[in-house]
């Protein structure tokens, strides 16, 4: 699944070229793409809006309307979008042209040569907006400001690049938690926009293990690991996102990311912190991978209990 690196990288590509153009007609080729809503009424509310502004929150995009309404467009795992210029190329001077234009339109279904098409945006001035998604898990909805704000508020928690993403929030948002801080990271209530990959690379970089407790950290670990889930997000904006199964930016280019994975799918490669092995685990159902030698792992504090002091250790 994309996540922030790779949205974030799509979302500066897109900015420039969509702030101030209007949507001149809308298509939705797959009804699943606008669910719950119908086809025909996000059509309707998308067609003739211009976009004043291209947002992002967590792994959402965010096209906000000159009416204050947004589209919101939910990758999932394998959606992407792709803007074709109006000569037909995905960049000035690029030869890669779309496929033809020929989908049955009005949620029917996308025709057999554009089977991974599930909507299209046409533009006042002659390019295209595309999503396409293999899997069809990509969404997209349009609400107002107040519903926005309710239905983010709802699901995501601190912008990991935002100035609010401090120490202290760190150490607010993992205090008594006794679940691993792999699962912490993957929470998007709790840190928006982080998912498998920027997860393990933020744990790597901050010497932790992915099955310690929230609980367990100090003041230095809450300092090392939001450190780490900057670094690691930082990096991957750098080299335009991660490649490894199907994502592609808005100009149909691959990330680099992968090339400089520390940790994330290298098991058994050495480390390139002490040499040892890299080792593959499985946490909340999501492969998981680390450095045994280098990624401490802490262990939960012992706990008073209600009115009996702490022993003195003797000496």
């Amino acid at each position: 699944m994309p996540e922030l690196p790779e949205v974030e990288t799509i979302r500066r590509q897109l900015e420039p070229d969509l702030v101030g153009r209007r949507f001149e007609s809308v298509e939705v080729l797959d009804p699943y793409f606008s669910q719950p809503s119908t086809a025909v009424l996000f059509e309707r509310a998308a067609e003739g809006s211009e976009v004043v502004d291209v947002g992002r929150r967590g792994k959402y995009l965010v096209f906000e309307f000159d009416d204050g309404n947004s589209m919101v467009i939910h990758l999932r795992m394998t959606g992407s979008l792709t803007l074709v210029e109006p000569d037909g190329s995905l960049n000035p001077g690029d030869p890669r042209i779309e496929p033809p234009a020929t989908g049955a339109g009005n949620g029917a279904g996308p025709a057999p040569g554009d089977r991974h098409l599930r909507a299209r945006f046409m533009l006042d001035d002659g390019g295209r907006l595309l999503f396409s998604d293999p899997r069809r898990f990509g969404r997209g909805f349009i609400a107002g400001p107040e519903a926005l704000d309710d239905y983010f508020d709802s699901r995501l928690g601190v912008e990991p690049l935002s100035p609010e993403f401090t120490v202290e929030a760190m150490a607010a948002m993992t205090e008594g938690r006794t679940g691993p801080l792999k699962s912490f990271l993957l929470d998007q209530k709790g840190v928006a926009g982080v998912g498998n990959i920027y997860a393990d690379e933020a744990l790597f970089r901050a010497r932790l293990h992915p099955l310690s407790p929230g609980e367990s950290m100090k003041a230095e670990h809450h300092r090392a690991l939001r450190d780490g889930v900057v670094e690691s997000l930082e990096r991957g904006l750098d080299l335009g996102g991660a490649s490894i199964d199907d994502y592609r930016d808005a100009r149909g280019d691959a990330g680099k990311m992968q090339h400089e994975f520390l940790v994330h799918r290298r098991e058994g490669e050495a480390c390139p912190g002490c040499g040892e092995p890299i080792v593959r685990i499985v946490v909340g159902g999501r492969s998981t991978y680390f450095c045994p030698a280098c990624q401490k792992r802490l262990r939960r504090r012992p706990r008073r209990r209600a009115g009996r002091p702490l022993r003195k250790r003797a000496r």
